[in-house]
């Protein structure tokens, strides 16, 4: 079983929710009893003949002395455990050190670049606010794609931003650091290999996967569950309220209320 959030303390909370409901769960087996009519999901795990509720029982009772094989865990940690595991099969530096703040070195990128575009190219009218905002966002948002412009007035644009992101990865892998972002990357493009061994191995370790949260998944994140575990014999399973995604701090995305 994978059980993903999105911060360490929702991490450990749902651990911590996950081993009570088991615990719970098989002590309302062990003793109907004890089972709390209001409570549905008491009902539901009493709702079958003799056979199936001794079956529900030794599974959870198995499954409990090796709970902690379980991954329960950020986003982040998921991506790191993977892209470890895969050792040189991955695209990772297994020695680099993450980093949670880069704010210094892509802003020395920024303005590198700037002054760089602007002393050989003096037709670059960007201003120094603008292409410290643009700048910001493209490194914030490595996985984001950088859209074709509609007409060549864009094109230094376009340029700019995609010789930030060459430099900004070129002078991260220098410094020997990866950001959070970083993995999510380099899974994803271990998940578009062919043939993958990230997903064989992904597929192979987990068969449930739970989602919390899942209204405040970004494409790239969606890209590598979608990619690992949506087929035949996977369970993945979202969690949330697909219209919290509509929220200004979560960037308005409509489209994923409309999922």
């Amino acid at each position: 079983m994978l059980v993903v959030t999105f911060t360490r303390a929702a991490s450990q909370e749902l651990r911590d929710r996950v081993r009570r409901q088991l615990d719970d769960a098989a002590a309302v087996l062990a003793d109907p009893t004890t089972a709390d009519p209001a409570n549905r999901l008491h009902e539901w795990l009493l709702d079958a003949d003799e056979a199936e509720l001794h079956d529900r029982l030794d599974r959870l009772t198995t499954a409990l002395p090796s709970f902690d094989a379980a991954t329960i865990a950020t986003i982040h940690q998921f991506c790191h455990d993977v892209l470890k595991g895969l050792g040189v099969a991955g695209d990772s530096d297994s020695f680099a050190t993450l980093v949670e703040d880069t704010t210094g070195l892509r802003d020395e990128v920024i303005d590198d670049l700037y002054v760089a575009r602007r002393a050989q190219d003096p037709s670059f009218d960007l201003s120094h606010e603008r292409a410290r905002f643009i700048g910001h966002c493209v490194l914030t948002n490595t996985g984001a794609a950088l859209d074709a412009p509609a007409d060549d007035s864009q094109r230094a644009v376009i340029d700019f931003a995609e010789a930030l992101r060459n430099e900004y990865a070129r002078r991260k892998r220098r410094a020997g650091i990866l950001e959070y972002d970083d993995l999510l990357v380099d899974l994803r493009t271990a998940l578009r290999a062919t043939p993958s061994i990230a997903r064989e191995r992904m597929r192979a370790r987990w068969s449930v996967v739970l989602v919390d949260e899942f209204q405040d998944t970004d494409p790239v994140q969606w890209e590598v569950f979608q990619t690992a575990f949506s087929e035949a014999g996977r369970s993945l399973i979202l969690i949330g309220d697909p219209k919290q995604a509509i929220y200004g701090f979560r960037g308005g995305d409509v489209q994923t209320y409309l999922l």
